[in-house]
């Protein structure tokens, strides 16, 4: 492993909890590291940070540079993930567990947190980086990225809510929060949430019921702009489908349902728990394995290791079960929303233009919260997509809210960081740089309405299975997305 200055600072990284909206460590750590290297840095209400930098030996006339990076990392597990000691993993105390195989790093049964953390590794190592080469620099550490971009909207706010001095100067801007080495971005997708909340009552089940409970796991799942294209089942999907048939069919009643967990993950298991007359239990068993065998049929070369199994519950006491009104709503809404691709973008082809992911369902003691999210970098797709999400729901009975949402960032063919990067890339490696939009959500549309005058472009390191316990880092490109950040820095002038 080359550059031991990046990875022995990622590895620190890594036994930092920083969850999102939970970044209190994580913004110590920085505050720590500024003062340990005396480095000025600034910080705002809403804990994003700015370290500064002053330029290298006759670097002092270049312009200024912004690198960004967001603090805070996925939180998604495996059931069985422990931590050093065998208790369950927490994500708010215990430090990620990693290891190497066949030229890649992971993490044992948790999200690695290489997104963000490696790109804040090579930041933070830049800064200290006494033979670096570069201009006047300025690293923006932002907070809330993965759950709302919640530091990206209120960068530079004050406590009272009012905006304070521009955190940020610079004319250039490079954002590191990209997982395909070889490739810039120059362009993203915006985003918005549609939750729904279906109210419901209880009520004892009838006499001659069997309970069943019907488990969905073994999905890949993934990050839901980057991944959504690739075909892999919803978790969510899979069991309303399931549902559907046994209500229609087989008289079900729904007692519990779960699934999913980030709204930007694609959701790998659910969850529910539903009973049965008697008389049809043995048949209605029998469906659900001939439909497990569908499920794996479809998805046989996407997602090979899907499981959907039945069996009797773990607690047998006697239960209630959700109103026959709610969740005949519920079901319904759940297998007639969309999820997935829905449209292909035509101005760069073979990137996704708009898309949904059914994300989350979550059961409380009175209601039941379905949380979706839509992307596109086309504005008024974004909002047609929310609206038809909506009115499916609304037709469904449940109450509706969206999220403010985040706007995207529109490619720039003319950009000047853009030419000094694929001179860079061709100079360092003897070939071209891909340049490509990224359906996932970025903070540079958020950063572009705030600072107008910048100019961005983002690249970063290879990292696969990102927002799911299968995300891991490719060691070899570290080194390569390392080299081209000095070899861009150095060029900019």
């Amino acid at each position: 492993m080359e550059n031991k200055l990046v990875w022995s600072i990622f590895d620190e990284i890594t036994r930092v909890p920083r969850p999102s909206k939970k970044e209190g460590k994580i913004i110590a750590f920085l505050e720590n590291f500024a003062k340990e290297h005396n480095l000025d840095y600034r910080k705002d209400a809403i804990g994003n940070i700015v370290m500064i930098k002053p330029a290298t030996s006759e670097m002092e006339d270049r312009p200024t540079v912004v690198l960004q990076n967001h603090v805070d990392m996925v939180c998604e597990k495996n059931s069985e993930a422990r931590n050093s000691e065998g208790a369950p993993f927490d994500f708010e105390h215990d430090a990620i567990q990693t290891y190497v195989a066949d030229g890649w790093m992971r993490a044992k049964g948790t999200t690695l947190g290489a997104d963000n953390g490696l790109g804040m590794a090579a930041v933070l190592a830049l800064l200290i980086d006494k033979e670096a080469v570069h201009g006047p620099l300025e690293a923006l550490f932002t907070v809330d990225e993965e759950t709302g971009l919640t530091g990206a909207f209120n960068l530079g706010r004050r406590a009272d809510g009012t905006d304070g001095p521009p955190m940020i100067t610079g004319k250039y801007l490079i954002n590191l929060d990209s997982e395909d080495e070889g490739e810039v971005f120059i362009g993203c997708a915006g985003g918005v949430d549609t939750l729904a909340y279906f109210p419901y009552s209880t009520e004892p089940v009838a006499a001659g019921y069997r309970f069943f409970e019907i488990l969905v796991s073994g999905l890949k799942g993934g990050h839901s702009g980057d991944d959504i294209e690739k075909g892999r089942g919803n978790s969510n999907k899979i069991l309303a489908r399931a549902l559907w048939v046994g209500l229609t069919n087989y008289d079900l009643k729904l007692s519990e349902i779960g699934g999913g967990n980030l709204r930007n993950a694609i959701p790998r298991e659910a969850r529910a728990v539903v009973a049965v007359p008697e008389g049809k239990a043995s048949d209605f068993s029998q469906f659900i394995k001939k439909f497990a065998a569908d499920i794996a049929g479809e998805l046989q070369y996407t997602d090979a290791g899907v499981v959907v199994a039945v069996s009797t519950p773990t607690v047998t006491a006697p239960r209630n079960v959700i109103d026959a009104d709610a969740s005949r709503r519920l079901i319904s809404a759940l297998v007639g929303v969309s999820n997935g691709v829905q449209a292909m973008s035509f101005a760069m082809p073979g990137l996704v233009e708009t898309s949904t992911n059914l994300a989350s369902v979550k059961m409380t003691d009175s209601q039941i919260v379905v949380t979706t999210s839509q992307r596109s970098s086309v504005e008024s797709a974004k909002r047609a997509t929310a609206a038809a999400v909506e009115a499916v729901f609304a037709l469904a009975g449940a109450r509706v809210e969206h999220s403010e949402g985040y706007p995207g960032w529109a490619p720039n063919l003319q950009s000047r960081l853009l030419e000094i990067t694929k001179k860079a890339y061709t100079q360092l490696f003897g070939e071209q740089i891909k340049v490509r939009a990224i359906h996932a959500g970025l903070e540079c549309g958020l950063f572009l309405e705030k600072y107008p005058q910048l100019d961005m472009v983002s690249f970063g390191p290879t990292i696969l299975g990102a927002h799911s316990p299968d995300e891991r880092l490719e060691i070899q490109s570290v080194d390569k997305f390392w080299r081209l950040l000095l070899g861009v820095l150095k060029e900019i002038r």
